[in-house]
């Protein structure tokens, strides 16, 4: 188990997104006598999934443990191409997690197309007084028509054109 030396014990689980959602997660655990006794096994699970992003970083981004029980491994996939890519690198990540002392036998994976979307962030869209707005078309005009100042002036022309 990994516990930060501040927070009275509470610790960063690796894998969650933020670390007060961590924090959050550990407090409510460590709140509630029967909760208590499930840190033990999200601390275990964290710190295998950080071994396994350790051993195979590119490929593991993407995929989750889902279980470790009777030394079987359990990987979540979010597709079949991932897994099969990382099915070849099964023997690689199964000697790098025993040097780390976890007794892996068998690593099965799971293909859960469920994982979560990144939410989209929308932009809002400035408003520009007609000052501004004519400003730009000017500063378009006005550039001196070379290469190194093609793209800059067809963007600034077209940002105006946009604006109008």
């Amino acid at each position: 188990m990994r516990f930060n030396s501040h927070n009275q014990g509470i610790g960063h689980i690796y894998g969650t997104k933020s670390r007060q959602t961590s924090v959050g997660a550990t407090s409510f655990l460590t709140g509630n006598a029967r909760m208590a006794s499930l840190l033990p096994a999200a601390m275990r699970m964290a710190s295998l999934q950080k071994d396994c992003a350790a051993a195979l970083p590119p490929m593991f981004g993407t995929c989750d443990v889902l279980s470790f029980e009777d030394t079987q491994l359990v990987l979540a996939t979010p597709t079949s191409a991932v897994a099969a890519k990382l099915k070849q690198q099964l023997p690689k990540l199964q000697a790098a997690l025993q040097k780390r002392g976890w007794q892996i036998n068998n690593i099965r994976l799971k293909v859960q197309v469920t994982r979560s979307i990144p939410a989209v962030v929308h932009t809002r869209q400035l408003d520009f007084p007609q000052t501004a707005v004519a400003a730009f078309e000017e500063l378009g005009n006005t550039l001196p028509e070379n290469a190194q100042n093609a793209s800059l002036i067809a963007a600034i022309k077209a940002m105006a054109a946009r604006r109008r």
